[in-house]
């Protein structure tokens, strides 16, 4: 008689409330049925499903069904599954138009790649009983990067002498992270600022969410660059400054000396040209920020490229 999850919760997990004792998976196929209570069996352990992960962005919450936040029996561990969920959509880069999609044979293979390497979400992946490729990963203790910068109590003038020299540090050693990853021909595909965390004990870096990818002869790492860019204009910026914080915080008149090239390329709504309203800014480092501009004609090709321009533009900040 096979075994139920009621039987696995009374051995592995008596305080577990056996109403809620749902069922036990071997096949992950349909994502949206497994839920709270339910257990997920793999690769000979069993994962007790808490509830799907939520992504938190822009204020707005986003349930991401087909991640699940899990604690394995066996072990009594928490960790995060990520069943096979396939997803496309178009990716503006600049006049292009670059399709990006969802790969778990991508994210299993850099899992792999990066084992022992604590600059990125560690973990394994393992087929199901019908074959489908979940990656199960290890939760990591920290807070993501831009909700530390937002938390940051300090008008931004300050922020940008006495908290950025530090960050774009510390950040700078998460880019160089992703060149590791391009030098191997391998690519992140989702390079955000909410996909980096900090480490609440070692204060280090780790990127997390390797399955998106895209194809793009031309540029096959561009988009991991540009978002770079997003995240760095974000970091010296303390905040995206869309025409509407810039109009509340500095007065509609600020917007009159601004034109759609002082935006980002990407998000044209986000102002790239800090000198515009920040005049402490070093030229060094907005001719770096510039690059992601709609006015840009010239991008980088790599991201020892990026550093190269950006580091000496530190120095100018700490020497201000």
């Amino acid at each position: 008689m096979r075994e139920s999850a009621r039987d696995l919760l009374r051995q592995y997990d008596k305080k577990f409330p056996l109403k809620h004792a749902g069922e036990i998976y071997a096949d992950t196929t349909d994502i949206v049925r497994i839920g709270y209570g339910d257990v997920i069996e793999l690769a000979g352990l069993h994962y007790l499903v808490l509830r799907d992960e939520i992504e938190r962005r822009f204020g707005v919450e986003d349930v991401k069904y087909w991640v699940k936040r899990c604690r394995c029996l066996e072990t009594n561990q928490s960790k995060i599954l990520k069943l096979v969920f396939h997803e496309t959509f178009p990716q503006k880069f600049g006049d292009a138009e670059i399709l990006c999609y969802r790969s778990e044979q991508k994210e299993a293979r850099i899992l792999d790649m990066v084992r022992g390497d604590a600059r990125f979400m560690q973990g394994f992946s393992a087929p199901d009983a019908a074959g489908n490729l979940v990656r199960v990963l290890d939760v990591i203790r920290g807070k993501r990067l831009d909700l530390t910068v937002e938390d940051i109590d300090a008008d931004h003038e300050t922020y940008f002498h006495d908290h950025l020299p530090g960050l774009l540090r510390d950040w700078a050693g998460a880019c160089r992270a992703i060149a590791s990853l391009h030098s191997r021909d391998e690519k992140h595909g989702d390079i955000r600022r909410d996909h980096l965390w900090i480490d609440y004990k070692s204060g280090g870096y780790t990127w997390i969410d390797f399955d998106f990818t895209f194809d793009c002869v031309e540029s096959p790492f561009g988009l991991d660059i540009l978002g770079l860019g997003n995240s760095l204009v974000f970091l010296a910026g303390k905040a995206d400054l869309t025409p509407g914080v810039i109009a509340e915080t500095f007065g509609e008149r600020a917007l009159d000396s601004l034109c759609p090239q002082d935006f980002s390329l990407f998000f044209r709504n986000r102002l790239v040209n800090l000198r515009t309203i920040y005049p402490y800014v070093p030229q060094s480092l907005n001719n770096v920020l510039m690059h992601f501009s709609a006015a840009s004609e010239v991008f980088y090709e790599s991201v020892d490229e990026l550093l190269g321009d950006l580091m000496p533009a530190v120095e100018d900040i700490d020497r201000a």
